[in-house]
């Protein structure tokens, strides 16, 4: 069997419709498996870009937790200061109690001083 380009090939139409389809549909799968894959290809270069993009952001992060930091200990020692001023509030109105007696003692004193004839009058 001799073949050269003038060889001429007998093919039923049938044969050559199926092979033509089958052409066809390995065209298009192979174009969807390309975008597919450049689809995927491109989420996973945004993802990465995205994670780089926040890992640059962790001394940002870092600042913020040590200002969250510092402001809880600012909280605590205006707690403590709050505290203490309770205290000092209700040892101020003991005093102010005790003083107030103690005038009225004075006032009694005076009186009494008074009705004895011992005063300058």
């Amino acid at each position: 069997m001799k073949i050269s380009q003038d060889t001429a090939v007998s093919m039923p139409v049938k044969n050559m419709i199926g092979i033509v389809m089958a052409v066809a549909m390995g065209v298009f799968a192979y174009t969807e498996v390309t975008s597919r894959l450049t689809s995927l290809e491109t989420s996973r270069e945004l993802m990465n870009s995205d994670l780089l993009k926040k890992s640059e952001q962790t001394t940002t992060d870092s600042e913020q937790f040590m200002l969250l930091e510092d402001l809880y200990k600012s909280t605590e020692k205006l707690e403590t200061r709050i505290d203490n001023m309770m205290h000092n509030k209700i040892n101020i109105e003991f005093l102010k109690k005790q003083t107030e007696k103690l005038l009225e003692d004075v006032e009694k004193l005076k009186d009494k001083v008074r009705q004895n004839g011992n005063g300058t009058h």
